[in-house]
C-alpha cells in the first residue's frame, strides 16, 4: 500500500512538498504539482538507486544526478528522463566521460578519460561510440586523426611534446581485419628527430 506525507492542493492532489513510499519498496522526497513530481526531489530505489534532481511532470528533467547501485554516477542535464544535454558519468571502474548526450547516448563533443593510464580521447561521439575527428591524449603525446566505431582509421598524425610528428595511416589488414599503423613514407611527412616504434 502506497502511503504518503505531505501538502495536497483543493482537489486532494499531492502539492507542495511530500514524502511518498511506493509499494514496490521506492521512496520519494521532494516537490509536488498538481499530483506529479514536480521541482527539487530525491528519488531511492529499493535496488539501491537513487536520483538527486529536478523533475517535469513526472520525469527527471533539468538538472540532477543519478547514483545507480554498480557505483557509477551520472550527473548533468536530462530531458524526458533520459539523458540528454551536458553531463558528466563515472563509470565503475572510474573511467569518466565529460560532453554532450542525446537520447541517453554520448553524442556530440565530448572527453572520455581511462582511469588506469591517465589516456583521453577527445572528439566526436555518435551514437555512444568515438566517430570523426578526435585525438588520444597520451602522456608523451598524442594522436589527431579520424575515428570510426571508437577506432583509428586512415590518415592521422602523432604529435609529440618535443615537437617531433610522424605522419602515418592505420590500415585494416586483410589477413586479420587488425587495424595497424603505418607510418607515410611522403617527403615531409615526419618533423623532428626521434625514433619511434609502431604505435
Amino acid at each position: 500500500m502506497q502511503q504518503y506525507e505531505g501538502g495536497r492542493n483543493e482537489a486532494g492532489e499531492r502539492h507542495g512538498t511530500g514524502r511518498a513510499a511506493l509499494p514496490n519498496g521506492d521512496i520519494y522526497e521532494g516537490q509536488y504539482e498538481n499530483g506529479q513530481r514536480h521541482g527539487q526531489g530525491t528519488y531511492s530505489f529499493k535496488i539501491g538507486a537513487k536520483y538527486v534532481g529536478n523533475y517535469y511532470q513526472n520525469k527527471k528533467h533539468g538538472q540532477g544526478t543519478f547514483y545507480y547501485p554498480d557505483g557509477s554516477k551520472y550527473e548533468g542535464s536530462w530531458v524526458d528522463d533520459v539523458r540528454q544535454g551536458h553531463g558528466v558519468c563515472t563509470y565503475p571502474n572510474g573511467d569518466t566521460y565529460d560532453g554532450e548526450w542525446l537520447n541517453g547516448m554520448r553524442h556530440g563533443q565530448g572527453v572520455y578519460t581511462y582511469t588506469e593510464t591517465g589516456v583521453k580521447y577527445t572528439g566526436t561521439w555518435l551514437k555512444d561510440n568515438m566517430e570523426s575527428e578526435g585525438e588520444y591524449i597520451f602522456i608523451n603525446c598524442r594522436y589527431q586523426g579520424n575515428f570510426v566505431n571508437n577506432c583509428p582509421v586512415g590518415p592521422g598524425k602523432y604529435v609529440f611534446d618535443n615537437g617531433y610528428e610522424q605522419h602515418g595511416a592505420y590500415i585494416q589488414s586483410e589477413q586479420d581485419a587488425e587495424v595497424r599503423w603505418t607510418v607515410s613514407a611522403s617527403p615531409g611527412s615526419q618533423r623532428g628527430f626521434l625514433n619511434v616504434p609502431p604505435a
